[in-house]
């Protein structure tokens, strides 16, 4: 089986892998997901999904069932760590709707896969292959061969990366070693919602911001969990530690903070942690026949909780790049970057920068404090226009490449 005939390959079974195999699927053209771990699932906690991406869902026809799943918060508020102040609101009831067009939603990032799982599940265009870890791959120049690690070979027409952060697909692209690591690491834990003691606001999106940290909390499942991280820097970031230092960590770290945080640590399960890290934006991620997605692409901070949603964005827009380069590859990935590359990388780049917000120290802190502070709700959503507006699907072929996009090494 040779070109057209052939499965597009995907390896990674995450969010964005589903959904670039959903939109693909619907329009008819096959698909083969090869996921590392035994069997398809999410493990995970609570996402956040910025308006841009409901669009998506409704041309992927899954909509209704994601806000079935998900909830609805009124606002996103940051207060300050110690005096529980409030810096900053973000209302996302009417004013926000009104604006655009959509709703904000939490979700439980496995449901929200389940989602994606059930919709392709229902198209035959779509096969899974679990327990099939790529090492590595060949263009061949009229298919793609991907290498697993029990020996397999498995061919398609083309090959997508959606395999986040630490890419066996983007590794062989590229040679540009670990992902930049910030120092900071990622507390998460998930308690049921009867256990959140009264201190604690229970509902809508909070983002406490300190020196050096922060902490996010919110309620999933319709009000039935809560869903609460912990960040912080640290000089053991790259270290494996148990739950004893890492407990003691945290309560040096979060020393002295408001009593719904105190409360908050006490009810977290230390026992595991994330290391954060991103990698600096890119021009060009495709080369021939294979091109990647989501964080495998343009891997980003969480600072503006749009990795899901970039990599959902990703997926729909290269689809309909495939659909309509019908089968000229280099062409539909090249176009699906230009399309691309520029809203990615401004998210990696303003996501850093509202890292260094976040965990504003001494007198930059007092700043923060005061520029928010003269902030209207029109501000607020003049600031998030870029990112809230969302993607338009390219209408008339790629946009004319500057000069100095020229250069493949970028």
């Amino acid at each position: 089986m040779r070109g057209a005939d052939q499965p597009i390959l995907i390896v990674g079974g995450g969010l964005g892998g589903l959904t670039t195999a959903l939109a693909l699927g619907r329009a008819g053209r096959p698909v083969r997901v090869l996921e590392q771990a035994p069997e398809f699932g999410a493990i995970g906690y609570g996402i956040q999904l910025g308006p841009n991406v409901v669009p998506m869902f409704d041309s992927l026809g899954v909509t209704a069932a994601v806000l079935e799943k998900g909830d609805v918060p009124e606002a996103c508020i940051m207060p300050d760590a110690y005096s529980g102040e409030e810096i900053a609101r973000i209302p996302l009831g009417a004013s926000f709707r009104a604006r655009f067009r959509h709703p904000y939603i939490i979700i439980h990032r496995v449901d929200l896969h389940q989602v994606l799982m059930d919709a392709c599940r229902a198209l035959p265009e779509i096969a899974f292959e679990p327990a099939a870890f790529a090492t590595g791959f060949e263009d061949r120049g009229d298919r793609v061969v991907v290498h697993a690690a029990d020996g397999r070979s498995v061919e398609g027409a083309a090959l997508i990366g959606a395999d986040g952060l630490r890419s066996t697909i983007r590794a062989q692209l590229r040679q540009e070693g670990e992902p930049h690591q910030f120092g900071y690491v990622a507390q998460r834990t998930l308690v049921p919602m009867e256990k959140v003691p009264d201190p604690v606001p229970r509902q809508n999106v909070y983002l406490w911001a300190g020196p050096g940290f922060h902490m996010v909390h919110y309620p999933l499942r319709h009000g039935t969990e809560f869903n609460i991280v912990a960040v912080y820097r640290t000089a053991t970031f790259a270290d494996r530690l148990d739950e004893r230092d890492h407990r003691a960590e945290v309560e040096r770290t979060f020393a002295g903070t408001h009593p719904a945080m105190q409360a908050l640590l006490a009810l977290m399960n230390l026992e595991r942690r994330w290391p954060l890290a991103d990698r600096d934006p890119i021009r060009h991620w495709h080369r021939g026949r294979v091109t990647m997605v989501g964080d495998a692409a343009h891997p980003t901070l969480q600072s503006l909780a749009q990795g899901a949603c970039m990599a959902i964005e990703d997926g729909v827009c290269l689809a309909a790049m495939i659909d309509r380069a019908d089968g000229d590859y280099a062409q539909a990935f090249a176009q699906y970057e230009s399309a691309r590359y520029v809203r990615t990388a401004r998210l990696q780049l303003e996501s850093r920068y509202m890292w260094g917000i976040y965990h504003a120290e001494g007198v930059a802190r007092d700043v923060m404090h005061e520029t928010f502070a003269g902030r209207t709700e029109d501000d607020i959503f003049r600031c998030l226009a870029w990112l809230y507006d969302g993607f338009a699907l390219p209408s008339d072929g790629p946009r004319r490449l500057p000069s100095h996009r020229l250069k493949e090494s970028e």
